[in-house]
């Protein structure tokens, strides 16, 4: 019962601000645009204010050596697709047109490993 009250004079204010806001436009557009763009103007200042003194100090040291291994992952694998990209243009040149063949090779990404760990042996759940 008491959600039910709380939730009708949510709606009462809702209602109210509604009509306020209408009214200040029907009676001064101007003034309540510029009352719309120095609210937009404040919560945008004090939220940049927030991320460039809070949220961006709380990076870890993880996430920092995280960033600099994925930095240097792309630089590995973008040279590395340059050569390939350099002796495939080689290759095509030496090959007739009509022996072409679209060969897709999957394979796993290079940068992931499998990490096998300690497997128990299985109990027997046909003997007790």
């Amino acid at each position: 019962m008491f959600r039910h009250r709380f939730s009708v004079w949510i709606y009462i204010l809702l209602g109210l601000a509604i009509i306020g806001l209408g009214s200040k436009l029907l009676t001064n557009p101007t003034g309540f645009i510029m009352n719309i763009l120095i609210i937009a103007g404040l919560g945008a200042l004090i939220y940049g204010a927030i991320y460039f003194f809070i949220i961006r100090k709380r990076t870890t040291d993880d996430l920092i050596k995280y960033k600099k291994a994925v930095k240097q992952s792309k630089k590995k694998y973008k040279n590395q697709q340059t050569k390939k990209a350099s002796t495939s243009k080689a290759i095509k040149k030496n090959q007739p047109i009509l022996k072409k063949k679209k060969h897709i090779k999957k394979t796993d990404a290079p940068h992931l490993r499998v990490i096998d760990g300690k497997k128990q042996k299985r109990k027997d759940r046909a003997t007790f």
